[in-house]
């Protein structure tokens, strides 16, 4: 367990890279992202005795800009403190073989599914929404249903009981515009980034055609689980996270109002999920 006022790293290990958040106890100072990392600098970190003599890989951008800085800027972060080194690392990974190689590091705690205390967990069920589900709703309260709109949109729900309700997994916007620009031989591929508003619902050119297709289908979906979400559990609370975050809530804000309003944006809630397992209050 991770004391009261440590200082922290926690590490999700994902599929193409590393996601990083430093804890000041239960402050969230900063979170960055960094490719998978070598051995070599897995054993660096383990060697530092300042926060400071972080590797550069690892520093956060924040803290690295201020070391660049020398702190001679009055708008620059401030230098990070004095802590006990190797520091204490909290991970969840869902990558086996980089696991293997950060459990070399000599302060880490790997947290498994069986750690997070939702009742009711199936042995398949991913461990980045068992903790952002965790996370959410020891923050905000259960019933909670997470919606994660990553390369995956994902629902994750669990009752006031701390039981877990079920879910689904679908393609994401991004992967069902890239589904189709690739495996189709005339239809082009479109970026998520260059949809700045609704397309129209009935398109008159190709490009749009998709864009209505993709958006307003899973809009719907969306809309269908919130309103079966509040059948089951009127006073449910919804939180918000993944990459295709903002751009979904904009398009509900726009469709759906009423939705919308009722729903948190928190991008970090697996580091959140974190928190509450490996820190002692």
């Amino acid at each position: 367990m991770i004391k009261k006022n440590n200082i922290w790293l926690a590490l999700e290990i994902g599929n193409s890279r590393l996601h990083w958040a430093l804890f000041f106890g239960a402050k969230l100072d900063s979170t960055w992202n960094t490719d998978y990392l070598p051995e070599s600098v897995i054993q660096q970190l383990a060697q530092c005795q300042t926060l400071n003599d972080l590797p550069p890989e690892i520093l956060p951008p924040i803290h690295k800009q201020a070391n660049q800085e020398k702190y001679t800027s009055p708008s620059s972060p401030c230098p990070l403190p004095p802590a006990p080194c190797p520091l204490p690392l909290a991970i969840a990974s869902v990558v086996p073989s980089q696991t293997a190689l950060w459990q070399t590091y000599p302060n880490v705690r790997v947290i498994t599914l069986e750690q997070i205390p939702l009742k009711g967990l199936y042995p398949t069920l991913g461990i980045d929404r068992a903790l952002a589900l965790w996370g959410a709703g020891k923050t905000w309260g259960f019933p909670m249903l997470v919606i994660d709109a990553g390369t995956a949109l994902t629902f994750t729900a669990a009752d006031a009981d701390e039981c877990l309700v079920g879910g689904a997994i679908l393609p994401g916007l991004g992967l069902q515009f890239t589904s189709l620009g690739q495996k189709t031989g005339q239809l082009p591929l479109i970026e998520t980034q260059a949809i700045a508003s609704l397309p129209p619902r009935f398109a008159l050119n190709t490009t749009e055609a998709i864009q209505s297709g993709v958006i307003y289908t899973i809009l719907a979906g969306i809309k269908d689980f919130i309103e079966n979400w509040w059948q089951l559990f009127p006073m449910g609370k919804i939180a918000i996270k993944g990459g295709d975050r903002t751009i979904l809530l904009n398009y509900l804000q726009a469709l759906y109002p009423a939705i919308a309003s009722r729903l948190t944006v928190e991008p970090n809630l697996i580091f959140w999920g974190i928190e509450k397992i490996v820190r002692i209050p």
